[in-house]
């Protein structure tokens, strides 16, 4: 096999894109059966073996070892609870295949791209990360399957993730349930850690695709429920904590008249809990909380939240890296509906 025949050259071949190449390995289903065959046809004649490389250097056990990305501190990967979730499905997979696990911290250093490129590893799982992060492209020509949690969905790397719009959307509907007055308390818009508060916030501007998805989500429910979008105040955290949650809404509950307060993670959600109980605020009274992931914490809080499974998320990732399944596992969700955004008549937990 000519090693430097790249996807590109496959696309340029079949006359399609790049990226119509990369769902034919990856997303097979996104495409036309004639695309599909023009890929194949022109990858077997230049000798392309494809970016799902069950027979190639992970089959010959090259390194027996897989490579997380985080584009956060290693220290993240053990304090963050949604984090040590996937990590350990990506470490359960690892155990079905006798491969080591390797932490690799991208904080979009170059020393960290070097170190990232030249791992000693037969392919990637990567935390979400900017959809302009120049890593993509590096991994991309290092030949070997990648999997990116969240997204973004890149050329000729696959990814793995649930409907962020749609779920945000949902858990949304069930926090305005006769509210008009909602703020939102958000992850991180980008990779710069500055604390800001936006009115009307347009997730066209923000690059972490997760982040972006989720906004995106609750502006429709706030459309849907006839409340003008530009009087709505976004705070951007600078890191998934409790401590940075109580310290956002108390912000946001000092500035403004809230009734509902839509939040990005449940570590922000029970720090915005933390603050509403410290200021002496009735939750779901006059004030109704949601979060995300449905850690035990927020079922014990009484949290009203949307439910995945990052464990199932990052075992299916890293089972395709590791070549033990033809693809990504569908992820799916469901809202959680608990004391935090209580009604009368809560509707059943919905399951995509």
């Amino acid at each position: 096999m000519n090693t430097r025949v790249t996807m590109a050259d496959v696309a340029a071949s079949a006359g399609v894109s790049t990226m119509s190449v990369s769902y034919t390995y990856n997303r097979p289903s996104r495409v036309s059966a004639a695309t599909r065959e023009r890929v194949r046809e022109a990858a077997a004649t230049l000798g392309y073996a494809g970016p799902n490389r069950t027979a190639r250097s992970l089959r010959s056990g090259r390194h027996n070892s897989i490579g997380v990305v985080l584009g956060e501190k290693l220290t993240y990967a053990f304090e963050d609870p949604q984090a040590r979730r996937f990590l350990s499905g990506i470490a359960d997979a690892c155990l079905d295949a006798d491969t080591a696990l390797v932490m690799l911290p991208n904080l979009h250093r170059d020393k960290d791209i070097a170190r990232i490129r030249d791992a000693q590893v037969d392919g990637y799982v990567v935390w979400t990360t900017e959809i302009d992060d120049p890593l993509l492209d590096v991994l991309v020509e290092t030949g070997r399957p990648t999997c990116i949690q969240g997204g973004p969905d890149h050329p000729g790397l696959n990814w793995i993730a649930i409907d962020d719009r749609a779920a945000a959307g949902a858990v949304a509907i069930a926090a305005l349930n006769g509210r008009s007055r909602p703020a939102v308390i958000a992850l991180r818009p980008d990779t710069r850690r500055e604390s800001t508060v936006v009115r009307g916030a347009d997730a066209s501007n923000i690059s972490m695709p997760v982040t972006r998805s989720r906004l995106e989500g609750y502006r429709d429910a706030c459309l849907h429920s006839g409340i003008d979008w530009s009087t709505v105040p976004t705070l951007f955290t600078t890191d998934n904590a409790r401590a940075e949650g109580d310290r956002a809404a108390r912000l946001l509950l000092h500035d403004n008249d809230i009734d509902a307060l839509l939040v990005m993670s449940d570590e922000l959600a029970l720090g915005t809990l933390d603050a509403a109980s410290a200021s002496g605020i009735d939750v779901p009274a006059r004030l109704a909380v949601t979060g995300w992931d449905d850690s035990p914490a927020a079922a014990a809080a009484g949290l009203t939240t949307v439910a995945q499974s990052l464990f199932d998320q990052g075992r299916s990732a890293a089972r395709w890296v590791l070549g033990l399944s033809d693809g990504v596992e569908n992820a799916i969700w469901r809202v959680e509906e608990r004391t935090s955004t209580a009604s009368e008549t809560a509707p059943k937990p919905r399951t995509v």
